[in-house]
């Protein structure tokens, strides 16, 4: 039993290892890293309120790399995940624009602005992402259905 345990383990290890060495699998990474360093200075700041979107990003960001880590996407197929990462990574992107815009734009101490700053980055790192899973989309295979079968009767 105990072997089992540590055998199920490694493998887990193991799939994590190799998701992420995949260009999706850094892509997350980043996205997570730079979501804990913009919370980080929005939280140093005088002005905290721009915290949430990157608490939510980073929520949805570890929510999708447990996802496609543990190959669940494979599993659960109710759920388009390719479509719903190509539009968290764009909502992800236009909000961390804009209040990454208003950090800047409108000054405040240098945590805010630092933030603001992470936040432009994150912005150019979702839109990327988002342009990832939509060639993703793009050039996934049509699977023909029954309605697709062309009869020459």
């Amino acid at each position: 039993m105990a072997d089992e345990t540590t055998g199920d383990s490694s493998s887990g290890v193991d799939k994590f290892k190799t998701y992420m060495r995949t260009r999706k699998g850094m892509i997350l990474a980043v996205e997570i890293f730079l979501c804990l360093v913009i919370l980080i200075c929005y939280a140093a700041s005088h002005y905290g309120g721009y915290s949430a979107v990157a608490i939510c990003e980073l929520i949805f960001a570890v929510v999708f790399l447990v996802v496609f880590t543990l190959r669940l996407d494979q599993q659960f197929k109710v759920i388009s995940w390719v479509w719903s990462d190509l539009i968290r990574a764009v909502i992800g992107a236009l909000l961390f624009l804009i209040t990454s815009l208003i950090s800047v734009i409108g000054g405040g101490d240098g945590a805010r602005i630092a933030g603001g700053v992470f936040g432009l980055l994150a912005a150019v790192l979702f839109s990327y992402d988002s342009y990832i899973s939509y060639l993703a989309i793009k050039t996934s295979k049509h699977t023909p259905t029954a309605t697709d079968v062309n009869d020459d009767v």
